[in-house]
């Protein structure tokens, strides 16, 4: 199996790259690590943890999308529903709800899943964003646990990936693994220099 390190990035898009950095950057204190772009077209990377960043589009015309309470169903087309960062601690989590509430921002209660504590938001984009810190007593991760009371057949095979059940891969020979120009070259010829 692959050896995951996390999300590298989410990619999302706006039509206000400036409020969109107003919010991630400096209301919730995330980095501002990669900026790529030319007129027409900008492609901004943040910072969440040290293997993990969100990533911003910023294209003409797109605007916000209306706002949908994070978890109610919804009926035809749709691939997403919120995304949730990991904080260190309950004080994390607190501070984060302070920092909205007096930023005029929206933010829900606090919580309790049983395995984490949430808070809940949307950004500048409409994008439903939760908060979570872990519960040490209750490491989903440590002690896999399904609770769902009517769980999918697929579902009881159990928490590890099953074998065979998709065809074994033929693996690409090295000389054939080939990486194609994107914008690579760019980001190299300014890696390291002044900001500006």
């Amino acid at each position: 199996m692959p050896a995951y390190t996390g999300i590298n990035h989410l990619a999302m898009a706006t039509g206000d790259m400036d409020a969109t950095l107003r919010f991630w950057r400096d209301l919730l204190g995330m980095r501002l690590v990669l900026g790529l772009g030319h007129p027409g077209y900008r492609h901004y990377f943040l910072e969440i943890s040290p293997t993990d960043m969100i990533a911003f589009f910023e294209w003409p015309g797109v605007e916000p999308t209306p706002e949908k309470d994070h978890g109610v169903p919804v009926q035809g087309p749709y691939a997403f529903d919120h995304v949730s960062f990991g904080v260190a601690g309950e004080a994390d989590l607190w501070e984060l709800k302070d920092k909205l509430e007096a930023a005029g921002e929206w933010v829900s209660e606090v919580v309790d899943h049983g395995f984490i504590h949430s808070i809940y938001c949307f950004d500048p984009n409409g994008i439903a964003i939760e908060f979570s810190a872990p519960k040490a007593e209750a490491d989903v991760r440590a002690h896999p646990t399904m609770a769902d009371t009517h769980p999918s057949a697929v579902a009881l095979e159990g928490p590890d990936p099953q074998p065979g059940r998709w065809p074994a891969p033929t693996p690409t020979p090295p000389g054939d693994r080939v990486a194609y120009p994107g914008e690579g070259e760019v980001v190299l010829a300014r890696l390291g220099k002044p900001w500006k």
